[in-house]
């Protein structure tokens, strides 16, 4: 029997003539590596339909050339080797190419003191852009740490300070006593309250540069911080994170101007977004911080 050719109605000039801004796939499962560590990622492809007579694109030629970051480490030059088999395949018919890359990106991390560590994950999201004015590269980044309030610590040792002149409001006194009465229920009656919080970044990478710095972007982040949240645990572990929150007291206007002061001394970042959120213990409601630099997204 003769064999015909399968038809392909996409070919057809369109009904309602228009260019179209996007046109492509979202929710893509693609296996990532990031750091060193696989992850399950999900992706979003796509290109503009620039001319006005097509009906559509060729949304096969995009899923296929997403093979192509699969199972090794995601690099800037490989995703923009991607966009351009993107625009190639789509020539005459799209300017921009887009991709956009989601997961949680998987890292080991140290305890504080002891010798243990654990898996942490941070979901982050890279927006990618190739058209006539060069490859355009956003990361946005969530980092977790802990917050003490600094209005919650002045009003406990204020308590402790009146449970002292209480106990102690008759001579003579010993070093022996005070140790002793520090110790115990009474020399903490009161402790300042800390929640977990959040740290959301979206950073304008700089395109020339050979590895993706979500790593790099997370040590500053914690490091700027000082009270990233931990895995696996001693208890010299928990001591050295109280002690953590204990020296870096923060409102969440606080944590923003850390971030901002730390972004900002970043190498290859042309700009960046942050906002951070205390999820109060005390309130019902969220505290949250915003800040900006060289930013236009």
């Amino acid at each position: 029997m003769e064999q015909h050719p399968l038809e392909d109605i996409a070919t057809a000039p369109a009904e309602h003539l228009g260019a179209l801004s996007w046109v492509g796939m979202e929710g893509i499962a693609l296996p990532l590596q990031i750091a060193g560590q696989p992850i399950t990622g999900r992706a979003s492809a796509g290109v503009s339909l620039d001319e006005p007579t097509a009906r559509g694109i060729h949304m096969s030629r995009l899923y296929l050339a997403l093979a192509d970051l699969a199972h090794q480490e995601l690099t800037l030059p490989q995703i923009a080797a991607v966009l351009d088999t993107f625009l190639a395949s789509h020539d005459g018919l799209s300017e921009a190419a887009f991709l956009d890359l989601e997961g949680e990106a998987l890292l080991r991390r140290p305890a504080l003191l002891s010798p243990l560590s654990g898996w942490k994950t941070y979901p982050f999201t890279l927006r990618c852009r190739r058209d006539s004015s060069g490859l355009h590269v956003i990361l946005d980044l969530s980092v977790g740490y802990s917050s003490t309030c600094p209005c919650s610590a002045a009003l406990a040792r204020q308590l402790v300070q009146q449970a002292f002149d209480k106990n102690f409001s008759e001579a003579p006194i010993t070093h022996e006593m005070v140790r002793e009465w520090l110790g115990s229920d009474q020399g903490i009656l009161a402790t300042p309250h800390s929640q977990r919080s959040q740290a959301h970044l979206s950073v304008r990478v700089a395109p020339n540069q050979e590895s993706l710095p979500l790593l790099a972007l997370v040590d500053r982040v914690e490091q700027a911080l000082g009270t990233a949240l931990q895995t696996a645990v001693k208890r010299i572990d928990e001591q050295a994170f109280a002690l953590a929150n204990g020296q870096n007291l923060m409102f969440c206007e606080d944590a923003a101007r850390r971030l901002h002061a730390t972004l900002s001394e970043q190498p290859n970042i042309s700009g960046f977004s942050l906002r951070v959120v205390h999820a109060e213990s005390l309130h019902a409601h969220d505290a949250v911080a915003r800040s900006e630099w060289n930013w236009q997204d």
